[in-house]
């Protein structure tokens, strides 16, 4: 009877470790497929999952970071804890184990547990520091862009375009229909395949300047100016939001990028650039000397030599 429930245990043992076995290839597989459900370029997608798409280069090295090299080594650890907590609940509990064993080292296992993390955590740095690098070794910027976060809105300015600050409002939930929380008033307009640095501060609070498609994410902070900078490759409108706390209003104050071609950026900046204002009329100029008095026709004349005698 011992025997035939030990072999039953076995069998049920045997099935859960093919089930185990099958997650890991699952979720690879849903993973890749996270692509393809996730289909709305710059904007989250209802009942899809995984990352959103990418909108450039940069984000293409940080989605396939985060799906092929931590998902995979993160699902495998939590697998292999899962595993062993299970074994040794079913193997070492007190009524299969009555007399426990009084050992209290085991080297071998010792050596695994240290040399195995130090092995997974070079692989992963191996990986994680050319994607810091590359975030970080900013290229020459074709475009610069102010960002400003308040409470609760966002303001942007072009410095070198002479377009002045211009506020960015949530818009109104029967204007914005699905998209809201997403759609501004005013969007941040940049032009495509074009490198674009953001200048970002706070005026008040921390706030984070957060846009998924294109992997960047930066706080805001008053008195000090962060920076990042994205290369959209495709013309479209690309959604983001402050996930930084930072008070009451904190989820209404979305951001929006729109990303136009170079002409229509160039309209658009001919448009909303501050017009210099006419220059002063020149006065009348002034003769550069005046004319000399002219000299008398006649001498003075001349003062007598000593006065006349007395009588």
């Amino acid at each position: 009877m011992a025997i035939r429930g030990f072999k039953a245990q076995g069998r049920a043992l045997h099935r859960a470790s093919i089930l185990v076995a099958s997650i890991p290839a699952a979720l690879i597989a849903a993973l890749v497929a996270a692509p393809a459900l996730a289909d709305t370029l710059g904007q989250p997608t209802d009942k899809a999952i995984g990352l959103q798409p990418s909108g450039d280069e940069l984000r293409d090295t940080a989605a396939f970071f985060h799906n092929w090299i931590l998902m995979p080594t993160i699902t495998a650890i939590s697998l292999l804890v899962l595993g062993l907590l299970a074994w040794i609940v079913i193997r070492y509990n007190k009524k299969r184990n009555p007399v426990p064993a009084r050992f209290s080292h085991n080297t071998p296992i010792e050596i695994v547990w240290t040399v195995v993390p130090v092995l997974i955590l070079t692989v992963i740095a191996a990986f994680s520091f050319p994607l810091l690098y590359k975030y970080h070794d900013e290229p020459k910027p074709d475009l610069t862009v102010k960002a400003t976060g308040n409470q609760w809105y966002w303001a942007y300015e072009y410095p070198d375009q002479k377009v002045a600050e211009y506020t960015s409002n949530i818009l109104p939930e029967d204007k914005a229909g699905s998209l809201y929380k997403l759609a501004t008033t005013a969007p941040l307009v940049v032009p495509v395949n074009k490198v674009t640095k953001v200048l970002v501060t706070g005026a008040d609070v921390l706030h984070a300047f957060f846009i998924p498609a294109f992997g960047v994410q930066v706080t805001a902070i008053p008195g000090k100016v962060n920076s990042v900078w994205f290369k959209p490759r495709t013309v479209g409108t690309y959604y983001g939001t402050c996930n930084e706390l930072c008070g009451a209003d904190h989820a209404f104050m979305p951001i929006e990028v729109k990303v136009v071609s170079q002409s229509d950026f160039d309209s658009w900046i001919a448009a909303h650039a501050t017009k210099s204002a006419p220059a002063p009329a020149a006065a009348p100029a002034t003769p550069a000397s005046t004319p000399a008095t002219p000299a008398s026709t006649t001498a003075p004349a001349a003062a007598p030599a000593s006065a006349p005698a007395k009588a």
